[in-house]
């Protein structure tokens, strides 16, 4: 069995500065063939839908799709706010190489 990916406080606190609970909203994560190394994530709000998973905290929701759900098997959703910016991360134990755009990586 896959475990399914984690959710950091830091994640759901930013969805809460931003409002997004109270738009109807949760921050979809996704991973789509292309990039610069073969898979990319795709990290936007959005409804969830009916066979999302949706990872709960905070009064906010992660929702990852079910052909999704395979590659951020044990991954970290996290937020970072570092001198280049602030934004959404993932850890995923899963990629084996990744690309300096943060969005793609490899398996």
């Amino acid at each position: 069995m896959q475990l399914p990916p984690k959710v950091t406080d830091r994640a759901f606190d930013r969805l809460a500065e931003i409002g997004a609970g109270e738009q109807g909203q949760a921050l979809r994560v996704a991973v789509e063939g292309g990039g610069c190394s073969g898979f990319q994530y795709e990290i936007k709000l959005d409804a969830p839908a009916d066979d999302d998973l949706v990872l709960k905290g905070k009064g906010q929701q992660v929702v990852v799709d079910a052909t999704s759900l395979p590659f951020l098997a044990g991954a970290v959703i996290d937020f970072a706010d570092e001198l280049i910016g602030a934004h959404f991360v993932i850890e995923n134990p899963n990629a084996t190489s990744s690309c300096g755009c943060g969005t793609s990586f490899s398996m």
